[in-house]
């Protein structure tokens, strides 16, 4: 039996989402084919979860470990860290260089895709239609003034960290009177904000991966949240209502899953990824944002769009690891 390593945890916001995500992914797992390990990774403490409530710690020259004086290295990590180490590449890079197989995309990739502002300039050059944004960078938020930044992106708009997820530090901003305390909630989870132009649209979201000899893009979930937009409430406690498979035209459909993989493609993508768009007037496609370790918890977008393929969660799970592998 292969030895997996469930990697969880991080140092940002989303470090208790982290831990849902691994747990469910350790409920997925296929337990006759594979031993599972939960690792946290958490303020410079690399450790072994077990169920007993011991914590074993990780060495950190191959990643390995002692339980009952037998040593353990895994065969493969199945990462699930929401934010810092885990999505922005610093972690993949890691797994690399001590010859480690991983679930997620590459170093370039991770990083590319965590940086907001980066990722939505580069998807702009490829001719993919997504909001104007500007950057306001910690230290220099002052240089730039509200007048300006209303004048170029208008209202209302959204507020986010640059890099960052779950909706942690984004505010929609209404009136001017809301943006200077809406970008600096924003600085307290990062270094760099993004504010970017509201769209008026459905939003949806589109879960694919590919292996070696076939490639799944999964059902389209429509995401109708009760509040403002789709945050933290929203995403995690229920105050949303989520449709899979959206209610969209055949031929939209197809056209946004065909961009998904397409966009997997040219990004040289890894695992599965969630891409997430809004649809405005003329079912004109938006790209938000690429999710490259998306939420895994029985409720989540992926687990959801698995169901509604009639495939099991055990089987696309399996089929990632093993082709990695292979």
């Amino acid at each position: 039996m292969r030895t997996i390593a469930i990697v969880c945890g991080g140092d940002t916001s989303e470090h208790d989402v982290s831990m849902r995500s691994a747990a469910g992914i350790a409920s997925f797992l296929d337990k006759e084919r594979y031993i599972i390990y939960i690792v946290e990774i958490h303020a410079g403490q690399w450790t072994v979860n077990l169920e007993d409530g011991t914590r074993i710690p990780v060495d950190r020259n191959d990643f390995g470990f002692v339980i009952g004086g037998t040593r353990i290295v895994p065969d493969f990590c199945y990462i699930t860290i929401h934010g810092v180490p885990g999505e922005n590449g610093i972690l993949q890079g890691y797994f690399d260089l001590i010859g480690m197989p991983y679930s997620t995309c590459s170093v370039l990739v991770e990083a590319m895709t965590y940086d907001k502002f980066v990722l939505n300039n580069y998807m702009r050059s490829l001719g993919v239609s997504v909001a104007d944004s500007l950057l306001v960078r910690i230290g220099h938020d002052a240089e730039v003034s509200d007048d300006d930044i209303i004048e170029r992106i208008g209202l209302p708009c959204f507020v986010k960290p640059a890099r960052g997820g779950s909706s942690f530090g984004t505010t929609k901003v209404k009136e001017a009177s809301q943006l200077r305390p809406a970008i600096l909630t924003a600085l307290r989870e990062g270094e760099d904000v993004m504010v970017e132009a509201f769209m008026q649209g459905t939003e949806i979201t589109c879960g694919c991966y590919k292996t070696r000899s076939h490639s799944v893009v999964f059902p389209i979930t429509e995401v109708v949240p009760a509040n403002e937009f789709f945050d933290y409430d929203a995403k995690y406690n229920g105050q949303v209502s989520e449709i899979t498979p959206a209610r969209i035209s055949e031929r939209l459909t197809q056209r946004v899953q065909t961009l998904t993989s397409t966009l997997y493609d040219i990004l040289g993508c890894h695992g599965i990824i969630r891409i997430d768009y809004i649809i405005t007037e003329g079912e004109h496609i938006n790209l938000l944002e690429i999710n490259t370790t998306p939420g895994m918890t029985a409720t989540s977008f992926i687990p959801q769009q698995v169901r509604a393929a009639q495939l099991d969660i055990k089987d696309v799970l399996t089929d990632i690891i093993e082709d990695t592998l292979s």
